[in-house]
């Protein structure tokens, strides 16, 4: 009703009988132009479903003319539209704000207030209307005066004759009132109707798809889905073994464990493992068998009903039980009219609702299925089952129905629901689909079940043979915990090293998975008392599993290998320098997890900015057995110097904003340093180089600048710290060196900065869904003259805005591991995005990438929402008409904007721009071109370092 008819509708009163199901289309198409009066709502039905239904008939404009119940052939003939099919009364109906205060007006007037408590207090005798017959048939247009005053509406009964003035005087008001609002109809032809009934046959209907190949199955645990029938569903079930459903069968809220058959036209609902081997041996066939949880004297109990699906329910008419005849079900079974019905009972009122069939209590023994299934093929033995029914206290459907005991019947589809789920929990995370437990989690904290589901979590990350099933598992314990805190305790992201969790994560550091599981288990039990300490406990669960993320990508260690190289002289600068990189396409999946779950594919451009490359690293041997860091500008006046002389100067190498942490962090990768060694850094450097080292990096790029900056600059470091102590290191190895420094560093990050920045030109990066974690480059061929092109046309604007968007990863990392769905299928559209911007830069087509830089930041904010800033957007938009496309580089939040625009060189024309365009702060523009070099390393004289 809100989100489909409800829509664009003005200020009134909507009205829905709850007696129907309806399907309706996402967009159903109502309009309401001009819209006055009240409006019904219709929806196809068949001519021969009409005639036990009503229908509309309306005219070209669609003003309703009458209304029909049950009507002749002829009159329904009348309400058919060009496709043969008749708009069937709904039960939904719109009243204006003008025709609902008419309508409401009636409610003083006599006798009409009766229909009102008002009136009913007032000691009025009781009026009751008909929504559509009394109020809404008054405004059908062909509907005189006359007829509408000595009609009644269909729900009066034979006998309600002596009312009949009495309603001829509330028609009369009726009349008075809503005669002049004019009635219209909405028709929705691609919707579907269907009136629920008491007929199981139809209830049957409402829950399966009949004609569909294969069976639905919602909220279970299926273990043979092959067994079950084309058409058949199963709902909130545990279906352990070989159970088999028949076509257009239903299970609801069974735990049942196989071998068992259940046949074609069955309903079978709330059984449990106790029933099931009353049910094995036999072949169900167009019944309804349902458990119940009763109350019998303030005493719970269980009860089971068992009837035919084609047994009618009405009190007229030749009752049936079982799908036969009563004659036919006593001559079998050998019951007799008299264990049913009491002996005054008039024929007329025997029937199935007050025959006294479903055992509710034995004196001996509990209840159970076969207590009435034995009525299905009575065996040869002696009347036993018989007797043993007759010895039951017995009740019919309507006395059994003010006994159930709907909390328990509730209580116990929750139980079989979670019961089904933590099931479902374990197989979505060992089998890694790609499905969202969030709604489970939800779920079950709001349901207040959080424990089992933590221990099943707990079971699954402890017992995973592979890292990356463990992570998910953590990060899912992190969702139930900050679920369980319901939005309030702070920030989700932030810090997570409090010396409580650290023996956990000592277990996890050394390989002990279960161990470290079990730890963490013991430890979050102290920390869910309040909302703040369950923020907390989830960060360092988020944390436990960053330390199994590191672990998977440090499987990439076995693609660094060295080749030995002739050491320079000590003094001598060996000097790395990279340009930065542009990501074009695929940025997110070369993340860890998603590079070896999902599989990543980035496409990169290595560029000069303003003509030069700017970032760049030197290393040299020096005498003295130390390490001297710098950390700067080029021109190391104004650099940062850090000099380590012991192993406990290098001890802070994984903390990232601890001075020259990459620095220390690039000796230890490269093996140059051990900081696990008995030997003290003075021995170990002069034992294997006979001195220490000085290394300085820089970068002409401002912090945050999305250009791949820290994991270019790492490169570099690590290759001219390599080559200065004699060792060659190919740019493939140094990719997969990176990958492991920055884990060692524990910023964590993916591939694609460094293979942009240390490999040449143009290329796409791709990483398989395995591990261990290995990226393979293809580089790109373009046109002859379109690299020129394409730097002619390439430009950077510096937003003038640091990203700040450090929780970016954590948030992205977070939707991954939930399986948000919109995350799974835009990472996947990333990886296959990128295969069709190589495409375009084979073709060397301008416009086409210009289309895969805007589609590829549309991609990147639904990836990470949030990383475009209010400030950034406007600039975007002045610049929308000048560009083919744009996008912020890297995750975006600030940074440099790169543009491909329409013109070459438009350097000048666009500062013109946005000069002229007010608010947009500290940017600058600056020119770029592809760099064809890649990484650079150069031997250079020995001069003195300050």
């Amino acid at each position: 009703m809100s989100h489909r008819l409800g829509p664009g509708s003005p200020p009134g009163v909507w009205v829905c009988s709850t007696d129907m199901l309806l399907s309706v289309p996402p967009n159903p198409g109502i309009s309401w132009d001009n819209f006055r009066g009240a409006r019904v709502i219709a929806l196809p039905g068949s001519m021969a479903y009409a005639r036990n239904h009503g229908v509309y008939l309306t005219d070209s404009q669609g003003f309703v003319l009458d209304i029909y119940y049950q009507g002749t052939e002829a009159e329904i003939q009348r309400c058919a539209r060009p496709d043969g099919r008749v708009p069937l009364v709904s039960g939904v109906t719109f009243f204006s704000v003008e025709t609902a205060e008419h309508l409401l007006a009636t409610h003083v007037s006599p006798p009409l207030d009766a229909c009102t408590y008002m009136g009913l207090d007032s000691g009025a005798r009781p009026v009751q209307l008909s929504l559509f017959f009394d109020i809404l048939l008054c405004m059908a247009r062909n509907v005189n005066r006359e007829n509408f005053l000595v009609g009644q509406p269909p729900e009066m009964g034979q006998g309600d004759s002596d009312v009949a003035g009495y309603l001829q005087a509330a028609r009369a008001e009726l009349w008075r009132e809503l005669r002049d609002q004019p009635l219209t109809m909405a028709y929705v032809p691609d919707g579907s109707y269907s009136y629920m009934t008491s007929s199981a046959s139809e209830f049957l209907c409402s829950l399966t798809f009949p004609g569909a190949p294969r069976a639905r199955v919602v909220h279970s645990q299926v273990e043979e889905l092959q067994l079950l029938g084309a058409g058949s569903s199963v709902v909130s079930c545990l279906l352990e073994g070989p159970v088999q459903l028949g076509a257009g069968s239903v299970l609801q809220h069974c735990h049942l464990q196989g071998p068992i058959r259940i046949g074609p036209g069955c309903l079978v609902s709330g059984l449990d493992t106790a029933q099931c081997k009353a049910l094995r041996g036999l072949d169900l066939h167009d019944l309804v068998l349902q458990g119940h949880h009763v109350q019998l004297h303030g005493a719970p109990g269980r009860v089971f009903t068992l009837v035919g699906r084609l047994d009618s329910w009405e009190r007229q008419g030749t009752g049936t039980y079982l799908n036969m005849s009563w004659s036919e079900f006593f001559q079998k079974t050998g019951v007799r009219d008299w264990d049913l019905w009491d002996p005054d009972t008039t024929p007329a009122e025997r029937c199935l609702l007050s025959a006294r069939l479903f055992p509710v209590l034995h004196p001996l023994r509990a209840l159970g299925p076969q207590d009435l299934l034995w009525m299905l093929d009575p065996q040869e033995d002696g009347g036993k089952a018989l007797r043993a029914w007759r010895t039951c206290w017995r009740l019919s459907w309507e006395q059994l129905q003010p006994c159930l005991d709907r909390a328990a019947t509730l209580a116990s589809r929750r139980d079989l629901f979670f019961h089904q789920a933590l099931g479902k929990v374990r197989h979505v995370l060992e089998a890694r689909q790609d499905l969202s437990l969030r709604p489970l989690i939800r779920a079950a904290v709001r349901e207040g079940c959080p424990g089992p589901l933590l221990a099943t979590l707990d079971h699954v990350a402890a017992g995973a043979g592979d890292p990356g099933v463990a992570a998910r598992a953590l990060a899912c314990v992190a969702d139930v915990l900050c679920c369980m805190a319901e939005g309030r305790g702070g920030l989700r992201s932030g810090p997570a090293a409090n010396p409580g969790w650290m023996r956990p994560f000592s277990y996890l550091e050394c390989g002990d998975l279960a161990g470290g599981v079990h730890a963490l288990a013991q430890e979050r039990d102290k920390w869910l008392s309040r909302p703040a300490l369950l923020v907390r406990a989830a960060r360092h669960y988020e944390g436990a599993g960053q330390i199994l993320i590191r672990q998977a990508v440090m499987s990439a260690r076995q693609f660094v290998s060295t080749e030995p190289a002739e050491q320079p002289a000590p003094g001598q600068w060996v000097v790395a320098e990279c340009p930065a990189r542009v990501d074009f396409s695929g940025g997110w999946s070369d993340t860890p997890p998603l590079a070896y779950e999902l599989g990543g594919a980035v496409l990169g451009l290595a560029v000069r900015v303003d003509g030069r490359r700017p970032i760049g690293a030197r290393a040299r041997r020096i005498p003295e057995p130390e390490l001297w860091l710098a950390v700067g500008p080029r021109q190391d006046k104004m650099a940062l110097k850090i000099v380590c002389w012991s192993l406990d100067d290098l001890r802070d190498y994984c903390q990232p904003h601890a001075p020259g942490a990459l620095l220390k962090a690039t000796f230890i990768c490269a093996g140059i340093v051990h900081v696990g060694s008995k030997l003290s850094l003075r021995e170990q450097l002069l034992h294997a180089f006979g001195g220490g080292f000085e290394l300085h990096t820089w970068s002409e790029l401002p912090h945050g600048s999305g250009l791949g900056t820290s994991s270019i600059l790492a490169g570099a470091a690590l290759a001219a710290v390599q080559r200065a102590a004699g060792r060659a290191v190919g740019t493939e190895a140094l990719i997969h060196a990176v990958l492991h420094l920055e884990q060692v560093l524990t910023t964590g990050g993916g591939w694609q900065d460094q293979v942009g920045g240390l490999m040449p030109g143009i290329k796409v990066g791709r990483s398989r869904a395995q591990l261990p974690l290995k990226v393979e480059v293809e580089e790109i061929t373009v046109p002859e003259g379109f690299v020129q092109k394409l730097s002619d046309h390439l430009l950077l604007v510096y937003t003038g805005k640091t990203r700040l968007a450090r929780n970016l990863l954590q948030d992205v990392l977070r939707s991954w591991y939930a399986r948000l769905p919109a995350v799974v299928q835009n990472a996947h559209s990333l990886v296959q995005h990128t295969e069709e911007c190589a495409e375009a830069f084979r073709q060397g087509s301008l416009p086409l990438l210009g289309q895969c830089l805007t589609s590829y930041w549309e991609q990147k904010k639904l990836m990470a929402p949030g990383c475009e800033p209010l400030a950034v957007r406007r600039m975007m938009d002045v610049l929308a008409p000048h560009v083919h496309g744009q996008s912020l580089a890297g995750a975006g939040g600030g940074g440099f904007l790169y543009l491909l625009t329409k013109e070459p060189r438009q350097k000048e024309a666009l500062e013109a721009v946005l000069a002229k365009t007010e608010g947009l702060g500290n940017y600058s523009v600056h020119l770029v071109e592809v760099d064809t070099q890649g990484l650079s390393l150069q031997l250079l004289g020995g001069e003195t370092s300050t």
